[in-house]
């Protein structure tokens, strides 16, 4: 892969973005640069980020918002400046993962099929961790995928993204435009990995190329994790509800009763959450504050998606 650009959005978790920085200068294969978008931190990042510049690993560039933008928002400034500097693939992820020796040409073996693509991922335990899913367009929701995705093949095609090492070609992201930083937090990569879904195949790969060491309390339901949560995240992703169906219904997908129902599905996942993992109730009102929230989102009738970006000069118009 040429200039391929790793792009980390951090907030208030300098041990664990060290560790991360400290991964990727392991690399057989580093990438030609990182972006470390830190969301006006009040730790020690800033110091991290100085220790690692001045160190032997790949050249990291350092953008230091004025305000805490959330991950949808950190991302899409990071995506802006990575296609700003020329990158021609964006590797995106969060700040408390690491990544495996050899990723980068674990991944590579894919590109010259696919322009979008996860690896697979180590729990902080060490054992795989199932993230493989589907967005069902009629509800409005991901589901998880019952069966073994790889067990014929190594590539298993989705139409969702994540940013735990979601790879994306720069002209399948100036096509899609950059992350819709209204999210804030949740939703935002499944959405954007949906958005270049309707213009190339998006896949799980085989390859196992990032652990996450930020150590969550979970739940094991067989199909599927359920992992720990925080208020915040419930409010934003019943919130975020309205953002989805103002996607959906800017591709002519939205169906208003089946998303209705995937509403109702999603409330009660995040219930089942509480009282599951967190043995509580006390987050239900988060949840019911971020439903009104969406209500007012869906009722914007001026609302409209994230535009595309401009050809990256020389490129022409080639679109993927």
């Amino acid at each position: 892969m040429e200039n391929l650009y790793a792009v980390v959005v951090t907030y208030n978790r300098a041990d664990f973005l060290r560790n991360l920085l400290d991964s990727f200068a392991r690399l057989n294969t580093p990438p030609t640069h990182i972006l470390v978008v830190d969301n006006a931190s009040t730790d020690h990042t800033a110091g991290v980020v100085a220790d690692a510049i001045s160190g032997q690993g790949p050249r990291i560039q350092y953008e230091r918002l004025d305000r805490n933008a959330g991950g949808a928002g950190g991302f899409s400034r990071g995506v802006e400046l990575a296609l700003e500097s020329g990158a021609e693939w964006l590797w995106l992820m969060d700040d408390d993962v690491e990544v495996l020796p050899g990723a980068v040409e674990a991944l590579d073996k894919f590109t010259a099929d696919y322009s979008c693509m996860i690896g697979r991922r180590y729990d902080a335990n060490g054992k795989p961790f199932f993230w493989q899913h589907h967005f069902v367009e009629a509800l409005g929701i991901f589901l998880p995928v019952s069966r073994d995705v790889f067990k014929h093949s190594d590539v298993f095609r989705t139409n969702v993204g994540n940013f735990e090492g979601m790879l994306v070609k720069a002209s399948v992201v100036r096509d899609i435009g950059l992350p819709d930083p209204r999210f804030f937090i949740t939703w935002d990569d499944l959405i954007y990995g949906w958005l270049a879904a309707q213009r190339t195949p998006v896949v799980y790969v085989n390859a196992f190329v990032i652990r996450k060491v930020r150590a969550q309390r979970q739940v094991d339901l067989g199909l599927r994790h359920l992992n720990d949560s925080s208020d915040l995240s419930r409010r934003y992703v019943m919130r975020n509800r309205g953002h989805v169906a103002h996607y959906l219904k800017a591709y002519g997908k939205y169906n208003r009763a089946g998303f209705a129902a995937g509403t109702a599905l999603t409330f009660l996942k995040e219930m089942v959450r509480l009282m599951l993992v967190e043995r509580t109730l006390k987050g239900t009102g988060a949840l019911w504050q971020g439903w009104r929230e969406s209500r007012a989102i869906l009722a914007d009738t001026g609302w409209k998606p994230m535009p595309p970006l401009p050809a990256h000069p020389g490129s022409g118009s080639q679109r993927v």
